[in-house]
């Protein structure tokens, strides 16, 4: 098992950065560049027409590792199915927005509607197919062997929803700075590698080639970056640990692990709640939170190198509750 994810890691890596060089300039011809919020920080209007969509590399590096080894890792088809699913519903918003010029991309309930479609079809396979149940694992009660599982019944099944829809939006959200999301999430994807092949969950293959292509994508999109990952990258990253983390039976482990999304998330809508109750005022210089940090001097690598380091300290915290 460790030497199959090594080489699913090495296998990723390579399709992505090779990949780059190639597709950038691609999409660059086909002017499929960032439009920046003119109310954003002012530093980022110089990232007006950075090639977007590049999740489109990393999720085929993904997609062309996993093909490797679904005929004896079959395990890998659930999350394979949420990764590229999600992202295709990012994709769509990505190329409405971008080619269509329509800002919004698809509307709420557009996006809504196919999140439900998919996480409904993951739903029904951990619930029916007897491959991995619905017990979850308490942190911190004894680990995998002697640990506390929770059952929720038939609660399950909209606390499913609810996580794979807030951790998507979670990392959504996180992707605001050059190699921001893609540096936390090869870190939230490296614990799960790490999980799988010592509990030997079968899906070790495509957490570790989430981690490689990352790694490949990461040369291109750190700061300066010379490619967004886009919703089509950002969206497809949030199905992938949702999904890993209930094949393993460690949802309630994403709110440790996953910090950095769950603060980004609330950080918005805190902002927006406030904002609407006091009719104008504001928690945060401005949100996600992460451009809270910039707007007070901190540079984007700063923020950047601050959220992947309380990530990784995280996943060490979370390794211990296991």
């Amino acid at each position: 098992m460790i030497n199959e994810t090594i080489l699913a890691i090495i296998i990723a890596f390579a399709v992505s950065a090779i990949l780059c060089p190639i597709v950038i300039p691609f999409l660059h011809k086909l002017k499929f560049g960032q439009q920046v919020r003119e109310d954003g920080p002012q530093a980022h209007l110089k990232k007006q027409g950075t090639p977007t969509m590049g999740g489109l590399v990393f999720l085929t590096a993904v997609v062309i590792t996993s093909l490797l080894y679904i005929r004896d890792y079959p395990r890998i088809i659930p999350v394979l199915f949420m990764t590229v699913g999600f992202g295709v519903i990012g994709f769509l918003d990505d190329y409405i927005k971008i080619v269509m010029k329509r800002s919004e991309g698809l509307n709420p309930v557009q996006k809504l509607i196919g999140q439900f479609i998919i996480t409904g079809i993951f739903v029904y396979y951990l619930v029916c197919s007897g491959e991995v149940g619905t017990s979850m694992l308490v942190p911190f009660t004894g680990g995998f062997e002697h640990g506390l599982y929770l059952n929720l019944g038939f609660l399950f099944i909209p606390f499913v929803f609810f996580v794979v829809l807030g951790t998507d939006n979670g990392v959504n959200f996180t992707d605001g700075l050059d190699g921001l999301c893609t540096s936390v999430t090869i870190l939230v994807a490296t614990f799960l590698t790490i999980i799988s092949i010592g509990e030997n969950s079968g899906i070790s293959p495509i957490t570790g080639a989430v981690v490689g292509s990352l790694l490949g994508f990461l040369l291109f999109n750190v700061y300066p970056a010379k490619v967004f990952m886009g919703d089509t990258g950002s969206l497809a990253l949030g199905g992938f640990v949702s999904a890993s983390a209930f094949m393993m039976q460690i949802p309630l482990f994403i709110p440790i692990i996953g910090l950095i999304y769950l603060v980004e998330v609330l950080s918005v809508i805190m902002q927006v709640s406030y904002f609407k109750a006091t009719h104008g005022k504001r928690i945060f210089r401005m949100a996600p939170i992460h451009h809270h940090f910039e707007l007070g001097g901190w540079s984007e690598t700063r923020v950047v190198a601050v959220f992947s380091i309380v990530t990784a300290l995280l996943c060490l915290v979370a390794y211990l509750g296991l």
